[in-house]
């Protein structure tokens, strides 16, 4: 199967070498398949959810956020995504894709230059300043210094309108494969360099011991995730040979509250789940 898609349309949708039907980007809603096709035809049915399970599995439910203005491009690039498996969410404004952001985990902004409310650009000075999600940049202007600006600023790639939907998935492949095995962990204004073992917010470098790196990177690592202080001592310590007791945890969590949340006594960050563990709070929820 395959879709081809320009500027304006998802012009063909193909199964095998049977054309289904012409749409309009306006039209494409979940139900595409029983409008496309028909209820009657079971078998075809079939084969559009055999290929799009195949594509689940291929891309692992990656979930990519879609900031851009235009509806018709961003509702043709959503369901064209999610037909190769991948979960997506949309937003018409810089305003809200910064709250979806907020709220959300992302594996990839694809993120409009020109946004009706605000740059693009600083938008995505924003995102890469606030965590390690890459940012794929579109713009309707074909110049170089577009692309200098955007590549400056932290984006993973950039590419003009009208473009080609296949390159534009081959590239969203390739961010997302490199951002699996990518060095740089970001998270709440937080950058840890795994190469260097450095922790940095903005410009300043943040010095930390050996266990509170290694205690940090941890909780990064499982962001949005509770772990149980069995868990955190068990990978901390005890992969270390040193056997210790959760006193020690908490002093270190304590150092690490004190080296980098604005009020220790209230953290925004390193949150206490009582009776369990700790957890690494991404967002502002």
């Amino acid at each position: 199967m395959r879709c081809l898609i320009n500027t304006f349309f998802i012009s063909e949708v193909y199964f095998s070498s049977v054309r289904v039907k012409k749409y309009r980007r306006s039209r494409l809603r979940q139900d595409f398949l029983t409008c496309a096709i028909g209820k009657e035809d079971k078998q075809m049915r079939e084969v559009f959810s055999n290929y799009c399970t195949k594509k689940n599995l291929e891309n692992h439910m990656s979930r990519i956020l879609i900031i851009e203005d235009d509806e018709d491009l961003q509702e043709g690039l959503s369901f064209s995504l999610q037909m190769d498996g991948y979960e997506t969410e949309c937003a018409g404004t810089k305003r809200e894709g910064m709250e979806l952001l907020k709220k959300n985990r992302y594996d990839l902004v694809l993120l409009d230059c020109n946004l009706p409310d605000g740059s693009g650009y600083d938008l995505c000075r924003e995102i890469r300043e606030y965590g390690d999600i890459p940012v794929f940049m579109l713009t309707a202007r074909n110049t170089e210094m577009d692309e200098v600006k955007a590549l400056e600023l932290g984006a993973a790639d950039f590419m003009s309108k009208p473009f080609s939907l296949a390159v534009l998935k081959v590239r969203i492949r390739k961010i997302l494969r490199d951002a699996e095995h990518g060095s740089r962990l970001a998270s709440g204004g937080i950058v840890i360099d795994k190469d260097s073992c450095r922790v940095s917010r903005g410009e300043g470098e943040i010095p930390l011991s050996r266990n509170e790196y290694q205690l940090l990177l941890y909780l990064v690592e499982n962001r949005n995730r509770v772990l149980s202080k069995e868990q955190i001592l068990e990978h901390v310590w005890d992969s270390q040979g040193k056997f210790v007791d959760e006193n020690t945890l908490s002093v270190n969590i304590r150092r690490l509250r004190a080296k980098l949340e604005e009020d220790p006594k209230h953290p925004e960050r390193i949150r206490t789940v009582h009776g369990i563990g700790y957890i690494w709070k991404e967002g502002n929820e």
